[in-house]
């Protein structure tokens, strides 16, 4: 399973990025309203990009076919790598449709359920989001609709690429990649927390301890 960071902090996509783990990047509206509303968004989406590389999604706002594309050539004139996010609407299908016939990469985003990322892989997503943090918020096992969407995937042998989104802990991050999904975009709090373990700190003090013991004792 691929990681990316679910973000649109450039200070905490670096530092993730430092690490070597990541395939990409996912943002969304609501992550870019965050960060500093002077910032110039075309500069931060380029500049998260050269820092990760891989995958960077960008999303349009537009509700409408002929706006969303309107939006995605705007948005590849002068970010030609992106991937143009889209939310699962009726209208963001029909463009779907037209951005995969002239394969251009998609990542069909606000899906809850798998009949929706079914839906979606017909219409041609590169990519398809499942919002698994948000269904539990509601009283809803998320983590059963990434599951059942693979299980399909797996059925079937569908290519569009299952993202596991909306990912609040790390349980959720462990049962995401045991039910199979290929991607989960994790926010980078979250990321930190899978890395951290108690055990690990005490081991390493440890370590640390005895050959600082070792030092000494040859002095």
């Amino acid at each position: 399973m691929q990681l990316y960071v679910d973000s649109a902090n450039l200070k905490d996509i670096k530092h993730a990025a430092s690490l070597g783990i990541l395939s990409g990047v996912t943002t969304n509206p609501s992550l870019l309203a965050k960060e500093d509303p002077t910032l110039d968004i075309k500069k931060l989406l380029l500049e998260i990009h050269e820092s990760v590389g891989g995958h960077t999604s960008v999303e349009v706002v537009s509700t409408d076919t002929d706006g969303m594309l309107r939006e995605a050539d705007e948005i590849l004139q002068w970010f030609p790598e992106a991937t143009i996010k889209i939310p699962f609407i009726p209208a963001g299908l029909s463009a779907v449709r037209k951005l995969s016939d002239q394969e251009i990469p998609t990542n069909v985003t606000l899906l809850f359920t798998a009949n929706q990322a079914l839906i979606a892989a017909n219409a041609g997503a590169t990519y398809v989001s499942l919002f698994l943090g948000r269904l539990d918020d509601i009283s809803t096992d998320g983590v059963q609709a990434v599951r059942d969407t693979c299980e399909i995937w797996e059925m079937h042998g569908l290519e569009s690429l299952i993202i596991a989104a909306s990912i609040r802990n790390p349980l959720h991050f462990l049962e995401c990649a045991k039910a199979g999904a290929h991607i989960a975009t994790v926010p980078y709090k979250v990321l930190m927390q899978c890395m951290n373990h108690p055990l690990t700190d005490a081991g390493l003090d440890a370590f640390l301890k005895d050959h600082q013991k070792m030092l000494t004792a040859k002095s």
